[in-house]
């Protein structure tokens, strides 16, 4: 068989073994989903536990904890199933950092667990604490979708990981929530934090939105309009009104829970949904490339008899960067060979861009969460900032002059580099 063709069928093979990786990384997400919310629960019952420092709620705090440990074991597995050794890459390297990063947190969870219980935390210490893993989880779950071959599995991935930011900002509301509560008010900086906590959902959604199949859209808008969201809303003004009143009741501490439990709850009905329909299309994917690797191999088998019929070697050389593939010298391979190789060629390098354009635009998202990061992190450290104020800071600047907030992030990053470059030729 001609190597262009051997090469061809390289590719197609490459493709679908980046499909199979994906379905392990899809099995992985759906682990992490379950995991992530296993700890949001417990994070959040725990600061009812050490805001009320009652007893009783010891015993389903325990039974949080052992579901919580059941699915640390599950994400843990899929960890062991990775290939650590193929496919490397920038990509996959930020992925493994992730992953690593997840375990050192995962050990340190009895520890945790043990302070808990023991009510050596505060709320806001537990709730800082508990938030490293998940934070730590989501972001394995980001850099899965910016791993990703295949543009469908990827917007999908993009989709879910900004719902899932987006509850764990609700998870991390109720937890304040539930502090505030617990102790009868609400001062200034926690007050900050929930109504941070309530925009950055508002915009995680959007972006969910975005990405997300009409199916889920029909979900979505279904929960965002009902009664309970309007109950939580009603409470989130209650402790608003606590910063400047007497002590409001500490049972709102247990009724907050509860509803805000409930929202997060259908919320991950709505993710499990998710997560399903990511593992079937990755499936579906992973099965249709199987079924075009086996019919390239046989059109190119049959292309490779026509090459043993010529009467000289055949012409190795193509010129694959173009999109209109350039004709091979005539003289040493018959004219349908040549063809039919320069027909096969053209149709994979037109595919191939398309998908290319395709990743792009479904990594969009990912590429501006970056930059603002990015931004975030030289605010915060140039002006020791936290997190919150330095997102406010890009926020303002934004609505101000009427740009995009990955715009304000790209000015600010240019403009850093700019005075970075600055600074370093003036020093001798």
């Amino acid at each position: 068989m001609s190597r262009a063709l051997d090469f061809i069928l390289a590719a197609r093979r490459s493709e679908m073994h980046g499909l199979q990786a994906l379905e392990l990384t899809c099995q992985l997400v759906s682990g992490v989903s379950r995991l992530v919310h296993a700890l949001q629960r417990e994070r959040g019952f725990s600061n009812i536990y050490l805001g009320s420092l009652d007893q009783r709620f010891l015993t389903p705090l325990t039974g949080l904890s052992d579901d919580s440990r059941h699915l640390e074991k599950q994400v843990s597995a899929c960890f062991d199933r990775m290939d650590l050794e193929s496919g490397c890459g920038a990509d996959k390297a930020r992925l493994f950092n992730r992953i690593a990063y997840v375990l050192h947190c995962l050990e340190g969870l009895p520890d945790l667990r043990e302070r808990v219980r023991t009510q050596a935390l505060s709320p806001l210490e537990a709730t800082q604490a508990f938030t490293r893993p998940i934070g730590g989880l989501l972001t394995v779950v980001f850099e899965a979708a910016d791993t990703a071959v295949d543009p469908d599995i990827t917007r999908s991935l993009v989709a879910l990981f900004n719902f899932m930011q987006g509850k764990e900002l609700a998870g991390q509301e109720r937890a304040t929530g539930v502090a505030g509560f617990a102790v009868g008010r609400f001062d200034s900086a926690e007050l900050e934090r929930m109504t941070y906590f309530c925009e950055a959902q508002q915009r995680c959604f959007e972006s969910f939105s975005e990405y997300a199949s009409p199916d889920l859209l029909k979900a979505w808008s279904a929960l965002s309009t009902d009664e309970l969201v309007r109950e939580i809303v009603r409470l989130r003004q209650v402790a608003v009104r606590s910063a400047g009143a007497t002590q409001i009741g500490g049972a709102l501490g247990e009724l907050w829970f509860e509803l805000t439990s409930r929202r997060i709850d259908v919320m991950k009905q709505l993710e499990d949904m998710m997560t399903g329909q990511l593992q079937q299309l990755c499936r579906e994917k992973t099965a249709q490339a199987r079924a075009d690797l086996a019919n390239h191999r046989s059109m190119l088998g049959r292309l490779a008899g026509m090459d043993a019929d010529t009467q000289a070697p055949a012409t190795r050389l193509f010129n694959v960067q173009a999109s209109d593939m350039d004709a091979a010298p005539p003289n040493n391979m018959s004219c349908q060979l040549n063809r039919s190789v320069l027909d096969v060629l053209h149709d994979q390098t037109l595919r191939l861009q398309e998908l290319s354009v395709q990743l792009d635009d479904a990594r969009r998202s990912l590429n501006e969460r970056k930059l603002v990061d990015r931004a975030k992190r030289l605010l915060m450290l140039q002006h020791g900032l936290g997190e919150e104020e330095a997102y406010r800071m890009l926020q303002t600047a934004a609505m101000e002059r009427s740009q995009r907030l990955a715009d304000v992030a790209q000015n600010l990053l240019n403009y850093a580099d700019l005075l970075a470059g600055k600074t370093s030729r003036i020093r001798p």
